[in-house]
């Protein structure tokens, strides 16, 4: 039956049988290359985490930490796997809200190989750059030290302006020694969003940048209704984008910028928290990194 196949006709009908075993044998080539790199990923996934483990402890709060939330006035809500964490609580008729994000961590050091990565900067300009991203606007920048001073401690103070140990309130924030200041290595700049609501009066909303044991206020907003504070639709947003929320905080008269450090000093909003917030948001992320570490690790081997 075959020799009535003209030559041609066979031809073709040989090479399309070569073709399908060549890509037969080639699907099972790939296969086993794919298996390979998935053993390979899974074991250098299973490397990290024990790194990670042997490195720090994740599961367990450390005593700063723990210490903190125990004798706070702040009750916190974090959720596992996100990356917003927010710290409430009342204070009198108000309801307080903060929230800020682990996301910060990783913003600083994306920034800081994009810096280290700019060849066009020299010597000088990276040192003002470096100078800028720790100054905020307000009584910081205007010379208002140990103006109104409180336990909070908000404000930038020179050595040679620093309080004497004995004119501090009892219970205030014990500065670290000479010898373990030096030691210390500067935090990363945390972002805060501050609500503080009344009951049918409207919220007043702080932006501020927790870093090295200070919180600089950036912006201080009005809204009458609560609901326009973290606008979650777009409907909202663009309700709140024609309002008027107030002047940059750097251009209040220096008076009313020193009042309003003092205004959530009040509140617990001071330098114990300052200091804590970086802390906690650098053991949540090495936690949610190693959840990370442990979820892809169960993908591959699936």
């Amino acid at each position: 039956m075959n020799q009535d196949i003209p030559p041609s006709q066979r031809h073709k009908s040989y090479e399309k049988q070569k073709a399908k075993v060549h890509c037969i044998f080639a699907n099972r080539a790939i296969g086993a290359e794919n298996a390979t790199v998935d053993q390979q990923l899974s074991a250098k996934l299973e490397s990290e985490l024990q790194i990670e483990k042997e490195t720090r402890d994740s599961d367990t709060l450390p005593a700063d930490i723990k210490d903190y939330l125990d004798n706070s006035p702040f009750q916190l809500e974090d959720v596992p796997g996100h990356e917003e964490v927010a710290l409430t609580r009342k204070f009198g008729d108000e309801s307080i809200r903060i929230t800020f994000s682990t996301d910060d961590l990783n913003n600083v050091d994306q920034e800081a190989d994009e810096f280290d990565s700019d060849p066009a900067l020299s010597d000088d300009e990276a040192a003002e750059a470096a100078e800028t991203n720790v100054q905020s606007g307000g009584a910081n920048t205007k010379g208002a030290i140990n103006q109104g001073r409180t336990k909070g401690g908000n404000f930038a103070v020179a050595p040679e302006d620093s309080i004497a140990p004995s004119d501090r309130a009892e219970g205030s924030y014990e500065e670290p020694s000479s010898g373990q200041e030096g030691n210390q290595e500067p935090s990363f700049p945390s972002r805060l969003h501050i609500n503080i609501e009344k009951a049918g009066r409207g919220v007043l909303q702080l932006e501020a940048m927790a870093q090295d044991g200070e919180i600089m206020i950036e912006n201080v907003y009005y809204y009458k209704k609560p609901e326009l504070a973290d606008a979650k639709t777009a409907e909202l947003d663009w309700s709140r984008r024609n309002l008027y929320t107030g002047p940059p905080f750097g251009n209040l008269d220096e008076d009313l910028q020193i009042l309003l450090d003092r205004y959530i000093e009040e509140r617990g909003i001071d330098t114990a928290l300052a200091l804590w917030i970086p802390e906690y948001i650098d053991w949540k992320e090495q936690k949610e990194y190693l959840s990370w570490l442990s979820n892809v690790k169960s993908f591959v081997e699936a």
